[in-house]
């Protein structure tokens, strides 16, 4: 038998864990990454989401002069 072979062998007698103790370990190595994070204090997440806030309605008023502007382009070359 080639070394491909061997290895494909050894992958398909390899006995699969029961389906309950895979999800079992998945959530407590999932836990222990979530205690890892760094959350953000309060304050932080308040000024990044008024700096977002900010971001998002200049972006929209520019945004609405743009389509404005074209608008009337393409008025005035259509008539």
């Amino acid at each position: 038998m080639s070394k491909k072979q061997e290895k494909v062998a050894d992958v398909v007698e390899a006995p699969r864990e029961n389906p309950l103790k895979r999800f079992t370990k998945y959530v407590e190595e999932s836990r222990v990454e979530l205690r890892k994070i760094t959350w953000p204090t309060l304050q932080t997440t308040k000024k990044v989401s008024i700096a977002v806030l900010g971001f998002v309605a200049v972006m929209a008023v520019l945004l609405g002069l743009v389509d404005l502007g074209l608008s009337s382009l393409i008025k005035a070359l259509l008539s």
